[in-house]
């Protein structure tokens, strides 16, 4: 006896007793699992067909273990352009024995799995609110909060150490002090033209 189940996503045929590697399914290694979605059952020269599933049929298997597959190189290239890409890559594997095939009669496998904490609903959003021209009017004639003034920059007065200001420092200073042809001159020139 044979079958052709789907199972996490892609069709293998099964007998009972055999091994069959598929996507790493979410069970437990050791734990019994099983599968509805049966599309032919073959016993014999009866070939029973579903549309698209059996009713009733379902495939039992045990989780024998977790696995990865061989390494497959994912290799990119583009000729004549330098693009060279080089992947690797190792499918996440179950490794499962069939231990039988049913063909009627089988309890389906329910789909939602329940869990013991209350699902919470999303709250309701709430509607956008929508400004009218009085309300952007009073908005716009209410008086405006003082705002935080910047603090000054600090301006190198001949007591502070002229080397450790900034080059903008130096020239607000040169600046206030009247010197001329500042905006040609390096960190050093300012100095030495401050400390005049």
């Amino acid at each position: 006896m044979y079958a052709i189940v789907e199972i996490a996503g892609q069709q293998f045929k099964v007998a009972k007793d055999q091994k069959v590697f598929v996507n790493r399914l979410a069970v437990e290694e050791g734990k019994k699992v099983s599968f509805d979605n049966v599309l032919l059952i073959g016993d014999g020269n009866k070939v029973t067909v579903g549309a698209p599933a059996i009713n009733g049929a379902q495939v039992g298997a045990k989780v024998v273990q977790h696995l990865k597959g061989d390494k497959v190189i994912v290799f990119k290239k583009k000729r004549r352009k330098g693009y060279r890409v080089k992947n690797g890559h190792r499918q996440s594997l179950s490794e499962i024995i069939i231990e039988s095939i049913v063909a009627t009669g089988a309890k389906p496998v329910s789909a939602k799995v329940k869990t013991d904490k209350p699902v919470k609903k999303a709250a309701p959003k709430k509607p956008a609110v929508t400004k009218t021209k009085a309300a952007v009017a009073t908005k716009a004639a209410a008086p405006k909060a003082p705002t935080a003034k910047k603090a000054p920059v600090k301006k190198a007065t001949p007591t502070q150490d002229l080397s450790k200001s900034t080059v903008a420092q130096l020239k607000e200073v040169a600046k206030t002090k009247g010197i001329k042809g500042i905006s040609s001159m390096k960190k050093a020139d300012l100095i030495k033209a401050l400390s005049k």
